[in-house]
């Protein structure tokens, strides 16, 4: 494999910068708008799942007395 020089490779790095294709302010809010969205939509989930598994296990180990 050929090497290549620092100078070569920072040249490399920028072309390839060039090509990608950013996204526009409005996606980039709308996208964090969606994952604040959903980690609140999971985080109440798992709550109520949790909760209920704890009320569960408490009922059996209170049976257990």
């Amino acid at each position: 494999m050929a090497k290549t020089t620092p100078l070569e490779f920072f040249r490399q790095v920028q072309a390839e910068t060039k090509k990608v294709v950013w996204p526009t302010r409005r996606e980039t809010l709308t996208t964090g708008i969606m994952v604040v969205i959903m980690t609140t939509i999971l985080g109440l989930f798992f709550f109520v799942i949790d909760t209920s598994f704890e009320a569960v296990i408490a009922l059996l180990l209170s049976l257990a007395k």
